[in-house]
This record gives C-alpha cells, structure tokens and sequence, in this order.
C-alpha cells in the first residue's frame, strides 16, 4: 500500500487489509488495484472533511456517495466502491482495530439495473468473418480469429483468454479456467473452437512452448488486452457496429445466446463463472427485451391504435 495515507485512515490498518484480501481472499491484481483506489478516495474524501475513520457517521457516508454520484460514474464503479469501504470496515472490526455499531446504512445508492450490452448472431458472424478473409490469412489473421471464438465460443473474459498456455495444446473438450479470485472452472470447447486455436498454434511463427503464453504479438511479446480491444474496436468501425461491440460484449453475447437456444440458467452461471445467481439473471432481462421488440415488431395488431 501506498504511505501517503491521511492520518484518519492509519496506513497499518489499510496495509494489513490489503494484505488480507491479497493472500487470504484471493482477490486479482486488478480487483486489488481497484479496492486500494476505492480506500484512497475515501481517504481522501476523510482528510478533507477532518473526520476519523473510527467516527464515521451516516451523514458523512452520505455526504461521501453524494461527492462521488455527482462524479458520474457507474453504478458498477459506485457498488464496488462501497463495498470496499464496507470489506475495509468489517476487517478493522475484527482485528479490533476500532469499531462502527452499525454498517447496516452503509450501501451504495440504487440506480436502474443497466442490461448487458450484448451482440447479435448477425453482428457475431460478421466480425467472425471479417477478420479471417476467404484466401489464407497471415498467422496474425489466425490469432485474432482464434482469440475472438475462445470469447464468444466459451464466454470468457479477456484475462481469461490470454492465461492460455502453450502447454494446454492441443486442446481436449474442456479447458479449465481461473478466474475472479483464483476460482477455477471447467469449459467445455466447441469443436469450431479448438480447430481455430490449433490453426493458430500451427501458422505462428514463434512457437511458444511450455509456460509461455500462447497468443503472441508480432515482437514474441504476450498479447495484452489492450490489443485486444484496440481489435475489437477496428473491427467495429469497419462494419459499422453498435459502439457497445467490445470483447467483453462478446461474453454477454454467449450467455444471451446460450439463453436464447434454451439453455439452464444455472448452467450458463457455471460457465461464466458468476459467484451469484443474481448476476446471471440479468440475462433473463436482455432475453425478455428481445421477446418483447420481436413482439411489437411481427405482432399483427401491434400497430392498430386501440
């Protein structure tokens, strides 16, 4: 952790949380990125206003929401936030660092749910071809296409992607996965999918073998996701897609058409890897949109005034 600090959260404390949530929980390098920041800002936001951790009011938790809603950020960005401040709160609780009687009040403002920007089966073909052209593609033309079928064939994040390791090929039928905080999961791999990987694997140039990563750069770097979005994004301005078309709309995009063609829902939270039903059962709300726009759309009195 960083030792800048204020006063009002003691760095000790905020140090032996990070620590905890790095080697007791588990959590990735970019959730405990994003955890530190949450508790830099409000930090920050204590120094400012002169108050001590330990004598944190409702009041001022609200003043703090109300500083960061009027920010504009997500609602994804403001639940995280407070429940890093609620995490940090509860392991000072325990240690007996200090104590609040009630966290009850300590919850993130709620917003209208937002739906997960998904990409259609016509869209999905369309950049699926896009970047493989008819005549033979170079071994980068290969990697891409790979890269962009083990996202929609198998739902997984861009992180998850690029762990792939040469020592994994050729591919069998299932490909476990690690995911948020160090879960691990089994993915079963469309035959579509592994074809594409083990084509790739045979046009690089570079061979990687062992713990290496598989899918390269052009300098024998592994690829970053930046790459990967910066892909993504070229092939989007080329066919004129949503500009919701991201890689990690490609995840959506399997779960929503998993959905679509009947699947279980528990099933598909497997898949995905989601700790909490809940968070799948968004899905079930971008089917249920779909069902309702092809009703509107193809019903015959969906246009007579009534």
């Amino acid at each position: 952790m960083k030792n800048s600090k204020s006063a009002t959260c003691e760095t000790k404390w905020l140090s032996h949380w990070f620590d905890w949530l790095r080697s007791e929980r588990g959590y990735g390098i970019n959730t405990l990125a994003a955890y530190e920041r949450d508790l830099d800002i409000f930090c920050h936001f204590l120094e400012r206003e002169q108050v001590s951790a330990s004598a944190l009011t409702r009041q001022d938790f609200r003043a703090f929401l109300a500083g960061e809603q009027a920010k504009g950020l997500a609602r994804t960005t403001m639940a995280r936030r407070v429940s890093s401040i609620r995490s940090f709160y509860r392991f000072c609780d325990r240690r007996g660092y200090f104590s609040l009687a009630d966290l009850s009040w300590m919850k993130a403002p709620k917003t209208p749910r937002a739906l997960p920007k998904s990409v259609s089966t016509t869209d999905m073909e369309m950049v699926l071809k896009a970047v493989k052209p008819d005549r033979q593609p170079s071994w980068q033309q290969q990697r891409d296409y790979a890269l962009l079928m083990l996202l929609y064939g198998c739902g997984l994040r861009i992180s998850e992607a690029l762990s792939l390791r040469a020592n994994r090929l050729p591919l069998t039928d299932w490909l476990q996965v690690t995911g948020k905080g160090g879960k691990m999961r089994d993915i079963p791999i469309l035959e579509v999918v592994r074809e594409a990987i083990q084509e790739a694997a045979d046009s690089c140039p570079f061979q990687p073998h062992g713990d290496d990563a598989f899918f390269r750069s052009a300098r024998n770097a592994p690829l970053n996701a930046r790459a990967v979005q910066r892909l993504v994004e070229r092939l989007r301005l080329e066919l004129g897609l949503p500009s919701h078309t991201t890689p990690h709309a490609l995840r959506h995009a399997f779960a929503t058409h998993l959905l679509a063609g009947g699947g279980d829902l528990r099933a598909i939270q497997q898949l995905l890897g989601h700790a909490s039903l809940s968070t799948t059962q968004r899905y079930t709300d971008v089917d249920e949109k779909r069902l309702i726009d092809l009703h509107k759309e193809i019903h015959p009195r969906s246009g007579i005034n009534r």
